[in-house]
């Protein structure tokens, strides 16, 4: 049996899994870190404790005892902080959606420029770096002295990333030198290895790991993340273009994802539950009682609407709800996200362009754990809800990728293999009308979205 080891660093955690040939988790481990957001639009780590410390940590209590020949570490992007000659944070760590980045776009995230405007303030406020690396960059060099990603995450920093390498002319154009951008590892090459031979790959992006191993493969499927960001794409047989939304290629060859990202996720969610006195689940109101909806907003929105100035808002609350029904209507929210950008994209009644209808949602993250998450989804959509067996997607995806790095698989194609289902959840017939009723005002109040 053959041992490796996936590390995912999330906006709230570190997470970790040593998993064996079949993908069978042998152990987790979970390091909380602060994110932190001391004014506005402003959302950042510390990049030691939350990229350094706290990925070695994980690492160390999940490998105990175990053999393990190969780790690989997945984060979100971007993220990016100026480091010294030991790899040490000189700066805060900047993550998605910091004001810093400049001006949301609505174009992907590998198109944005957000990553640019991040190097030009860590330039500015570090001239004298050694390095400006992402999350993945600054835990491959905890753990192996090389400050390094992966092809896949380089991708996302379109135009500094010229597909073969940092561009020059861009660097300049930042303030920076190519060397001072960490290196590039294609394919399944390793960044380097541990002190004690470990094999470290090169890295990944924590929605790309998450897909992977999710099972999310077929036209129809619709793959949803339920962590700190809500993160939803719905897998198509033909390439589109949805105004608002963005379009990405499938692992899978022939297939495209449409969707994004959105603040409706465990931010908004755990936000709204710790506003409402954090009732447990049994005070939690029925979604066929009378409940407000709400608008959720809380640091602005990323799909569909990519406005940062938006803000979270409470309709229709009265006398005779309480904190059960608003956290209800919190978990409701995110299913009017997930309905909008299917809607858009005329994938519930098959209007859009490839003719595709949404079969069902396959559902991954730490949010699963909640079940009133999961079926809110499906009541909204009206659309069964397969559960991952393993929540924690973007750490055993990362697994997979740790053992292609250590030569145990040829590349990616093959993690599939690992994607099982723990139940499904079908949507309440019982609650539809009520439920499409608060949709309706959702969707009147969001209003249309801007393509530019």
């Amino acid at each position: 049996m053959a041992v490796t080891v996936g590390i995912d660093i999330g906006t709230t955690s570190v997470k970790a899994v040593a998993v064996d040939d079949d993908g069978r988790v042998l152990r987790r481990a979970r390091v909380v870190h602060e994110v932190r957001m001391p004014g506005p639009g402003v959302f950042e780590h510390d990049p030691d404790l939350a990229w350094r410390a706290g990925v070695l940590a994980a690492f160390e209590e999940v490998r105990q005892g175990l053999d393990v020949v190969a780790v690989n570490v997945a984060a979100m992007v971007p993220s990016l902080c100026a480091v010294d000659a030991d790899g040490r944070a000189l700066t805060p760590g900047l993550l998605y959606g910091d004001a810093r980045g400049g001006a949301p776009s609505g174009a992907n995230p590998s198109e944005s420029g957000e990553l640019l405007g991040f190097l030009r303030w860590c330039a500015a406020e570090a001239p004298d770096a050694v390095g400006f690396w992402p999350a993945q960059a600054v835990a491959n060099h905890a753990l192996c002295g090389v400050g390094a990603i992966d092809s896949v995450t380089a991708m996302t920093t379109l135009p500094l990333f010229d597909f073969t390498g940092w561009d020059p002319a861009v660097c300049a154009e930042v303030g920076v030198r190519p060397e001072q951008l960490p290196a590039i590892v294609t394919g399944t090459t390793p960044a380097g290895e541990t002190s004690d031979g470990v094999v470290v790959g090169g890295g990944t992006i924590d929605a790309f790991g998450e897909q992977l191993v999710a099972g999310a493969d077929h036209a129809g499927d619709v793959f949803v993340v339920l962590g700190t960001t809500l993160v939803l794409w719905a897998v198509v047989p033909d390439w589109v273009e949805v105004p608002g939304l963005w379009t990405v290629p499938h692992t899978a060859p022939g297939l495209t994802l449409v969707g994004g990202a959105s603040n409706a996720g465990g931010l908004f969610v755990n936000w709204a539950r710790q506003l409402a006195g954090d009732p447990d689940d049994a005070e939690v109101a029925a979604a066929n009682e009378p409940l407000p909806w709400w608008e959720p907003y809380v640091r602005g929105e990323r799909t569909p609407l990519h406005d940062p100035h938006r803000r979270a808002v409470l309709h229709d609350l009265a006398v005779g709800m309480g904190p059960g029904h608003v956290v209800r209507a919190a978990y409701e929210a995110s299913g009017h996200v997930l309905r909008h950008h299917l809607d858009l994209a005329g994938l519930l009644d098959g209007s859009g362009t490839t003719g595709q209808r949404a079969q069902r949602l396959v559902l991954t993250g730490g949010g699963v754990r909640v079940p009133m998450w999961p079926q809110a989804l499906a009541d909204v959509t009206g659309l069964p809800a397969d559960v991952v067996a393993v929540p924690e997607g973007g750490a055993v995806g990362a697994a997979y990728l740790a053992r292609a790095a250590a030569g145990l698989e040829p590349d990616a194609s093959g993690a599939s293999r690992w994607a099982s289902t723990d139940r499904r959840v079908e949507p309440d017939p019982a609650v539809r009308d009520a439920v499409l009723a608060r949709y309706a005002s959702f969707r009147t109040r969001a209003g249309t979205v801007d393509p530019s």
